[in-house]
């Protein structure tokens, strides 16, 4: 993409936005932009619910896919799905001319990155995972069901223009280090403080951009690796530029005619560059609270189970150096290998090339690729025993399962010996030849235009509007709990921790009667798409969050009041807070949502 005579230099994001977007200087807290490709994982019947009630009939968008993730069913999923609860899959979407990515297909994000994902393209979707589109120069940014119905039904969304930040990557990686690392290596450095520091400052999502003469040396599925650290440090997506790598990788996809060229414009301004040499990178790991440390620092450690795959982490040519390392090993006595290849085409490549029949007989179990598996819903961490695993976590919320993610060599050694360890103390590293003829048969992607199930059960229903207009009486709930609860006022205001707060938002099936959330940070990504779910957003200080804890009920003022210094009113006095929408998205919060917003508004 070409910058105009006379426009200024560009980064990437910035370049793609302008380029959708009727105001191409991107001025005002939001702008109005095209959107090419519209991407449900989590919600696709909420998404649906939403995009119907604006009157959906078809969808105009480049790529329209929603990934049925519930590969081992029982009899909960099986009920969502004849109920039409907001996570289940509809049948009848590919009427809609939104194709359906069926169960055993894959991961979304590996998926997507071969079938789907094209460079210098916006993408929306409910699914934080899919950061790693962002390795084939793809812009994906996380919003809620309600953005997404909109994107589906019109073609264009209101968003924050983003900032950027740089990681300029120099030098090569030695011997047994894999993209895995220098993702961990990003973490350590502190990303997270710096992309919340910058949110801060402008109240606009932040973009990690990667440049540096050491990207041409990563392939597309090591870049997607490193892109899909975004989620884990507050960033709202990361990109590489498109240039003759991703070419090549889109024609081994046979999908040539997917690529455009992407760089930022010489000059382009950037909020902060953070730099990391590849060749200083040793072997690392994320352990059970989040903390990157040292392979060595847990060295000795038994382990109890290895999950090879997932959705991130592991490249093919990952998987193949894992089997080759693996080989003629047998996997001890109290440690089971589960192997989730990420997508289908992955499973296909290590059949071929006899991987798989190594993996198998040193021991491993194939697991399908379950959404429910990198959430740890199914196959979870066992107790009093360490769980290492490749694919990035889900934010740390008090519940969640805890394990210990490494790279693909890491495990190897930890399935080889039983405990944790540094992978160079192999005799020597495998050579790997990751083959150029994939294959790319599409027959778990479903097209048909006709809709077969479509009217044979009853339609997904989008939940009723719950305006803002007047003051609000609420009931406090810490945490995201409100499972089965009632609330005695107009509903639930949530107080939430910084992780919590960016949970909520990435989970879109967890938000009934809550109208309000309270924390110290909430990303401005977050703050608009739970506007576009009629949720307002405050921050607060630590004294204030202190003064919250342990009252029963809340008030809060009208939305009238808040440009004026919003404050919650308890029995113990007022405590300020500070209200984070801006523009068109108070609008919706007085409306109850997007639904609410005369059409030439939204």
């Amino acid at each position: 993409m070409r910058a105009r005579a006379g426009d200024p230099p560009r980064t990437m994001p910035q370049k793609i936005l302008a380029g959708r977007c009727n105001d191409p200087q991107l001025r005002g807290d939001l702008v109005q932009v095209k959107v090419d490709q519209v991407v449900l994982s989590r919600a696709p019947a909420r998404a649906l619910a939403e995009a119907t009630a604006l009157g959906l009939k078809k969808t105009t968008v480049e790529v329209a896919v929603a990934y049925d993730g519930t590969c081992v069913t029982n009899r909960a999923s099986l009920r969502d799905t004849e109920d039409r609860g907001p996570g289940s899959t509809p049948p009848e979407l590919p009427s809609f001319n939104i194709q359906i990515a069926r169960p055993g297909i894959g991961f979304p994000g590996p998926v997507h990155l071969e079938r789907f994902a094209a460079p210098a393209r916006l993408c929306l979707t409910d699914d934080p995972r899919l950061a790693t589109v962002g390795g084939v120069g793809m812009l994906s940014l996380v919003v809620s069901p309600a953005i997404l119905g909109q994107a589906l039904a019109t073609g264009s969304v209101w968003l924050r223009p983003p900032r950027s930040v740089q990681i300029h990557l120099s030098g090569r990686v030695r011997p047994f280090i894999c993209a895995r690392d220098v993702a961990l290596e990003l973490l350590r450095k502190g990303l997270d403080e710096v992309v919340r520091r910058i949110e801060k400052e402008h109240a606009a999502p932040v973009v990690l951009e990667f440049a540096g003469p050491s990207v041409r040396l990563l392939s597309v599925q090591e870049r997607s690796v490193l892109a899909g650290i975004a989620p884990q440090i507050g960033a709202a997506a990361a990109m590489f530029v498109s240039d003759e790598k991703t070419e090549g990788f889109l024609r081994d996809q046979r999908r040539s005619k997917a690529h455009r060229a992407i760089v930022p414009d010489p000059g382009a301004p950037c909020e902060e560059v953070v730099g990391i040499d590849l060749a200083t990178v040793d072997p690392l790991l994320m352990d059970e609270d989040g903390n990157v440390r040292r392979v060595g620092d847990l060295a000795g450690k038994p382990v109890g189970q290895v999950v090879l795959g997932g959705d991130s982490g592991a490249t093919l040519r990952d998987m193949l150096a894992a089997a080759a390392l693996l080989k003629s090993k047998r996997v001890p006595s109290r440690l089971d290998l589960l192997v989730s290849p990420p997508s289908r085409q992955v499973l296909e490549v290590l059949a071929q090339q006899g991987a798989l029949v190594d993996l198998v007989a040193t021991g491993a179990r194939i697991i399908e690729p379950d959404s429910r598996v990198v959430t740890s819903e199914v196959y979870p961490p066992p107790d009093g025993a360490v769980s290492l695993r490749t694919a990035d976590p889900e934010p740390l919320v008090p519940g969640s399962g805890r394990f210990v993610i490494a790279s693909a060599e890491t495990l190897a050694y930890a399935v080889a010996t039983g405990t944790v360890g540094d992978p160079r103390s192999f005799k020597r590293p495998v050579r790997v030849t990751v083959p150029r003829v994939l294959p790319t048969d599409d027959v778990l992607v479903l097209r048909d235009k006709k809709g077969d199930a479509a009217g044979t059960k009853k339609a997904p229903v989008a939940p009723a509007l719950q305006p803002i207009k007047e003051p609000l009486s609420l009931e406090v709930v810490e945490g995201l709990d409100t499972a089965g609860k009632k609330p005695s006022g107009d509903g639930f205001v949530l107080l939430l921790t910084d992780a919590e707060a960016r949970a909520i938002y990435e989970q879109p099936l967890r938000r009934e009667a809550v109208r309000a959330i309270i924390a110290s940070f909430v990303p401005s990504q977050a703050t608009s798409a739970l506007a576009a779910e009629g949720i307002v957003c405050f921050g607060v200080d630590d004294a204030g969050m202190k003064s919250l804890r342990g009252q029963k009920t809340l008030g809060l003022p009208p939305p009238s009041k808040w440009a004026e210094g919003a404050a919650a009113t308890t029995p113990k006095g007022k405590v300020p807070l500070t209200a984070l929408p801006r523009g068109v998205e108070s609008s919706w919060l007085q409306a109850g949502g997007l639904r609410g917003v005369p059409a030439k508004t939204k």
